[in-house]
Formats: structure tokens, C-alpha cells, sequence
């Protein structure tokens, strides 16, 4: 029988995949508290409502200024050096509010300027760390390896994090940045035990116009990469399925709050018992990815993973009723880890080497533009008809899509090559 650690990193993923994994698990726990704890903390600066939102749209806005030149970043340097030194920025940023919290110096103003710094830092972490499974692991075990990241995102960072953050905010403002430092810096040591990852080759064409300056030859990196894209169906077509598809989510989503306390009646408990529902369906379907990459195909798996979703809008449209709301809310939780596991796989089965951070970015860069639209849609469709309308315009608009994407989603997948040879020795896991 094979051991825990076996069953986790299989030996044939080596070394390097499990210093990867134990610095990613490590630094979502970190992350995991400060999804409880900043909000917390701003909060009890302000009762402005226009303040805290600001807190929220922090999370994603540097990913619309900053996402690409980070992708670009990414396919010019050393990406494990990358994310150490941007880990090694967000400690130093956390440092800085906690020297604030300790000496009772903080405010708002302060803590929305942390919250941004520390927003860029990440953007080049998660963009340069996206890379580095690709350069690591067989394509045949991309789907196995992206289900352990995300295994590690859901259990530290949806789920153990933020109760372990607002029991340390409790004992003191300082305590839960404190542990995400440490976390962080841990992060920093972990992923350092890899071996240097080698400096993606340069196509033809990038580094011309040297004398124009670095930012020229950044944006002229950004440039091949979007070409590529554009120029890439299969790829293409992928991207824009993620951004309909966050924009439908998102109308919902950023409404959810009101829609669990004023038509469910759940109160603030049953709101957090949402999340957590999702969280623990997540980490059910970590289980048995294995299983399901062995036996289904990722076109069938995304079909249905996307029936799923147009289902679920239509289900919290007719419910009014909370404890089917939780059950809605675990089978989501459970189809939305496989939707991520299986698309950021096939992404990097897609796309060179020398591209990925700047196709990684690109996609990452459409969730959070999708994101901002569909939440801004929500939040007008919800004002005009009501609490349900916004589940009802996910719904058309997800069923829609769905209809356009049915056919195109196989030509997706037999797009992303996949070393046969490998196969059969995914057997064995779980």
C-alpha cells in the first residue's frame, strides 16, 4: 500500500514537485488568514461602505493594471527567483503594517495602500508560480500535479485560513499579518530547495529594438503573446470561455451576501456556512480527481462541469429555501474544482514554454475583468428587479454560452498534446 506522502507527490513527479507543492500549501495558509483578517481589520477603521468595498476591489484591480507586464516578466526571467523575490515583497509589505498595528500608527488609508502593494506582489507571484508546474512534470501528469495546488488553495486557503485568522485577529489587530509573514517567508525557503529553473528561450522576434528601453521590449513581449493567443482556436476559444463564464458567475456572486440574509434568511452564520459548504465540496472532489481523469475524458468532464453551472444559477433562482442553498453551494464547490483543475491543464498542455506566463496572465487578467463586469451587472440587475434577477440573467447568459462552446470544447482538448507513454502509470492514484 502506498504511503500518504506517496499518494500526495507521487516519486515519479520528483524532488521539485514537492518542494513546489509544500511552499504553495505553505503560502495559502498565510493567504487563508488574511482573507478573514483584512476585511476585519478594515472594518474597524471605517463603517464607510465605499471604504470597505475599496478593500475588495484591491483584490483584483492590480491584476487589471499590473496582469500582463507580470505574464511578460515571467517569460524573461528565472520564474522561481520571480516568485521569491515578489513572496519576499509581501512579507516586507506585511512587515510594514504590522510596525503600523504594533506602534497604533494604522488607518484606513495606510491599510488600503498595504492592501494594494501587497495585491501587486501577488500577481507576480501567482503568475510566475503558474509556470513552474509545466517545466517540473510529464504532461500526463499536469492534471494530477494542478489538483494538488489546488487541493492545498482549498483546505488552507478557503477553508482552515480564515477561521485560524479571525481567532488570531480576536487576540490581537497584529497577530494574524505576524503568521502570514511567517508563512510567507516559509514559502520563500521551500520553494528555494528547487533546483534553478532554467530562463524560457526567447522566440524569434523578442528582443528586437534593443535601445528603446525595457518597457518598450516588455510591451513588445506582451504583444507576441496576445498575437499568439489570437492566432491559437483551441487556446483562444478556452480564455474566452473563462471570461463569459466569470462575468455570468459574478453577476450572482457579488450580490450573495443579500441574497442569503434577505431571501434565504440564513443571517451572518448561514452566510459563512455558504462558503463553507463550497470549500468542503472542493476538497471532496480532490479526492477523486484521480479517478475521474482516469476514467472520463476532460471534454465530457468540462461538458458536464459546465451543464453543472447553468444548472446551479437556475437552482438558487427557484430556491428560497437555506438548506438547499448549502447543498447547491457543495455540489458547486466540487464541479468548480474540477472546472479549474482540468482548464488550467489543458492550458499549459496548449502553450510553449517561452509563452506561458503571458498566456497565464491573459487568463488570469479575463477573470478578474469578468469579475468586475459581471459584479457591476449584478449589482444594477439586482437594484432594478430584485435579488433573484441576477440568477436568472446568470442562467440565459450561462446556457447560452454553453450552446456556442458544446462543440468547440472538443476541438479544445484534442488540441493539448498528452504523453501516452505515461499513462498508464497514473493507475495507481488516487
Amino acid at each position: 500500500m502506498p504511503s500518504l506522502g506517496e499518494l500526495i507527490a507521487p516519486r515519479r513527479m520528483g524532488r521539485d514537485f514537492r518542494w513546489l507543492l509544500a511552499s504553495s500549501w505553505t503560502s495559502n495558509v498565510g493567504d487563508g488568514v488574511a482573507l478573514a483578517a483584512a476585511p476585519l481589520l478594515i472594518a474597524s477603521m471605517t463603517s464607510s461602505p465605499i471604504l470597505v468595498a475599496a478593500g475588495a476591489i484591491l483584490q483584483f484591480l492590480p491584476w487589471l493594471l499590473f496582469g500582463l507586464h507580470a505574464g511578460a516578466i515571467a517569460d524573461r526571467f528565472d520564474r522561481r527567483r520571480l516568485v521569491m523575490f515578489a513572496n519576499a515583497a509581501r512579507a516586507v509589505v506585511l512587515a510594514g503594517l504590522c510596525a503600523f498595528l504594533l506602534t497604533g500608527t494604522a488607518n484606513i488609508w495606510i491599510v488600503l495602500a498595504v492592501a494594494f502593494l501587497y495585491g501587486t506582489a501577488e500577481v507576480f507571484v501567482d503568475t510566475a508560480g503558474s509556470t513552474l508546474l509545466p517545466m517540473l512534470v510529464a504532461p500526463s501528469d499536469l492534471g494530477i500535479g494542478n489538483a494538488r495546488l489546488q487541493a492545498g488553495y482549498l483546505v488552507a486557503n478557503q477553508f482552515a485560513g480564515p477561521p485560524l485568522g479571525a481567532f488570531l485577529f480576536a487576540a490581537g489587530t497584529a497577530w494574524p499579518f505576524l503568521l502570514e509573514i511567517v508563512c510567507v517567508l516559509l514559502a520563500v525557503v521551500l520553494i528555494s530547495r528547487m533546483a534553478a529553473t532554467p530562463v524560457p528561450p526567447r522566440s524569434a522576434g523578442e528582443g528586437e529594438g534593443e535601445g528603446e528601453g525595457e518597457g518598450s521590449h516588455v510591451h513588445t513581449d506582451i504583444g507576441e503573446g496576445l498575437r499568439w493567443l489570437w492566432k491559437n482556436p483551441p487556446v483562444r476559444m478556452l480564455v474566452l470561455i473563462i471570461l463569459v463564464f466569470n462575468v455570468t458567475w459574478a453577476a450572482p456572486w457579488g450580490v450573495l451576501v443579500l441574497y442569503a440574509t434577505e431571501r434565504l434568511h440564513m443571517g451572518a452564520i448561514g452566510y459563512g456556512a455558504l462558503t463553507t459548504a463550497s470549500a468542503v465540496g472542493g476538497i471532496l472532489a480532490t479526492l477523486c480527481f484521480g479517478w475521474l481523469e482516469r476514467h472520463v475524458s476532460f471534454a465530457t468532464l468540462m461538458r458536464v462541469v459546465l451543464s453543472l453551472e447553468v444548472l446551479m444559477h437556475l437552482a438558487f433562482a427557484l430556491t428560497s429555501t437555506g438548506w438547499v442553498a448549502l447543498v447547491i453551494m457543495f455540489v458547486f464547490g466540487a464541479y468548480a474544482f474540477v472546472w479549474g483543475t482540468i482548464s488550467t491543464t489543458v492550458r499549459q498542455r496548449l502553450v510553449p514554454a517561452e509563452l506561458q506566463g503571458r498566456v497565464a496572465s491573459v487568463n488570469m487578467v479575463g477573470v478578474f475583468g469578468g469579475m468586475v463586469i459581471g459584479q457591476a451587472l449584478g449589482g444594477v440587475i439586482a437594484q432594478v428587479w430584485g435579488l433573484t434577477a441576477p440568477w436568472w440573467f446568470a442562467f440565459v447568459g450561462a446556457a447560452l454560452t454553453l450552446l456556442l462552446v458544446w462543440k468547440p470544447i472538443s476541438q479544445i482538448v484534442s488540441a493539448a498534446p498528452v504523453d501516452q507513454s505515461l499513462n498508464e502509470t497514473q493507475t495507481n492514484e488516487p
